[in-house]
């Protein structure tokens, strides 16, 4: 387990993401910790913020009242961090701290993911538990990568054999999405075996393999989008567990339009 924090001295022209290469997933144990610690300093200064702590600082406004959301930051790390990785070889510990740095910037950036999908400030609201699917999202594939999982990955083959294999993880990786099964997708591409059992279960009723093809047209479509009811229904304890842990991440979203107005936004 100390094999990624023991080679992280390295030079980065030996940067190889491989199971069997510790450099690789040396530098993607600094940026899926640049991410995590980023993620939950910020989530947790809004939270703060959104409760009204006395002494926590705030937003960052200018003197004219204009919030500086934490994107913004985000995005100039991404323009900063992706120069600095192009202008020449970096050594110990600069590029150390690039890829942290980097890091850095996509926890504040997809902590805001749902605000620049929408062009709204819906971080508060319901349509705001996207910005957590993001995150988590964006840890399971890091963490996947420090692991030394590697997606499409086939050992000796040759680059057809690849394309091949690439196409047919994809497929079932897309399946998997398309029947709104979020994280088994992108599980999926990392681990096929995932996405061969998706695609063989139901799909969910809301999701768009179900409009396509759980119709009233026929009989089948009938019978499929039964199930799929009866399968995934609104109640269902894995559906109740995971607005529980949302909550407990993002925090409570707004109350409906027409409720009292909620703290501000932060």
């Amino acid at each position: 387990m100390w094999a990624p924090l023991a080679a992280i001295s390295f030079s980065p022209q030996q940067v190889d993401i491989s199971a069997s290469h510790a450099m690789g997933r040396g530098a993607a144990f600094l940026v899926f910790l640049g991410f995590l610690l980023s993620f939950a300093f910020i989530r947790t200064s809004t939270r703060l913020i959104r409760m009204e702590v006395s002494w926590w600082p705030g937003n960052v406004e200018t003197s004219s009242g204009l919030h500086i959301h934490h994107l913004f930051w985000g995005i100039l790390l991404i323009i900063i961090t992706g120069f600095v990785s192009f202008v020449g070889d970096l050594g110990s510990p600069w590029w150390q701290l690039t890829a942290v740095l980097f890091g850095i910037r996509v926890g504040l950036t997809l902590d805001e993911y749902a605000l620049f999908l929408h062009l709204d400030d819906v971080y508060w609201s319901e349509q705001g538990r996207s910005s957590i699917d993001a995150v988590v999202i964006g840890l399971l594939v890091a963490g996947l990568v420090v692991l030394g999982a590697r997606p499409f990955d086939v050992p000796g083959g040759d680059l057809w054999v690849s394309v091949l294999y690439s196409a047919v993880v994809l497929t079932f990786a897309l399946v998997t999405l398309a029947k709104k099964r979020l994280f088994l997708g992108v599980l999926a591409i990392f681990i096929p075996v995932v996405g061969i059992w998706c695609t063989c279960r139901i799909g969910k009723p809301q999701s768009f393999w179900a409009r396509r093809f759980y119709t009233d047209d026929t009989e089948r479509g009938r019978r499929k989008l039964q199930r799929a009811e009866e399968r995934f229904p609104p109640d269902r304890w894995t559906k109740r567990l995971g607005v529980r842990l949302q909550d407990a991440i993002g925090g409570v979203p707004t109350a409906a339009p027409g409720s009292p107005p909620d703290a501000p936004s932060a």
